[in-house]
């Protein structure tokens, strides 16, 4: 269950999120004030807000070999209104788990529904660390990065909760986790999150 977006907008500026967005603390409260319920997503970057996630006494981190995080951008699956701007209709997607993204945004999209950003992901994480639960997390299959070609990155990028081996070390075991998965591939332990809708705000 996500607070009002005054109470988002209030736990956002504590965190020092509005200042990664370009924002004062009195622009986002501003628009947080004429927001609709929602989820307030503002557009900090997700390299800024990823160590921001907790999750216990364990800080939010991008997996080492994602240095290019910031570059996976919104697709035409998932339009953005300009930012800050209010998500409605979250879900999880767990009823897509075991299954690849490329199955399911067909479905997605036909259902009305519109793939979650990865700094979409992030926000809803930041206001409610418990979305993320063992093997019930999920992928942000409105982010994609472009290659010079013209074409998608095969990685789609997803958030999960690190188990704290290999290169995540045994210090970030259970920490919330920014990594990505292969577009084709399925997992049983993550889903494929959607919204409803994106209303601007401000």
């Amino acid at each position: 269950m996500l607070p009002s977006p005054t109470i988002q907008a209030d736990r956002l500026i504590q965190l020092g999120v509005h200042e990664h967005a370009g924002l004062t603390a009195d622009q986002l409260r501003a628009a947080a004030a004429t927001s609709p319920p929602g989820l307030l997503v503002t557009a900090a970057p997700a390299s800024a807000m990823a160590p921001l996630m907790t999750r216990g006494r364990r800080t939010g981190f991008v997996v080492e070999d994602m240095t290019d995080v910031d570059s996976f951008d919104a697709t035409d699956a998932a339009p953005l209104p300009p930012a800050p701007y209010v998500v409605t209709g979250l879900d999880r997607g767990d009823e897509h788990a075991n299954r690849s993204p490329e199955e399911c945004l067909p479905e997605i999209l036909a259902a009305g529904r519109s793939p979650l950003t990865l700094v979409e992901g992030i926000h809803w994480v930041l206001q409610d660390p418990d979305v993320l639960e063992r093997n019930r997390c999920f992928m942000t299959v409105g982010s994609r990065l472009r290659k010079a070609n013209g074409s998608y990155d095969a990685r789609t990028p997803a958030l999960w909760i690190s188990n704290g081996t290999g290169r995540d070390g045994r210090e970030r075991k259970d920490a919330p986790k920014v990594g990505w998965c292969w577009w084709g591939n399925r997992h049983t332990w993550l889903g494929i999150a959607s919204c409803s809708g994106r209303t601007p705000v401000g």
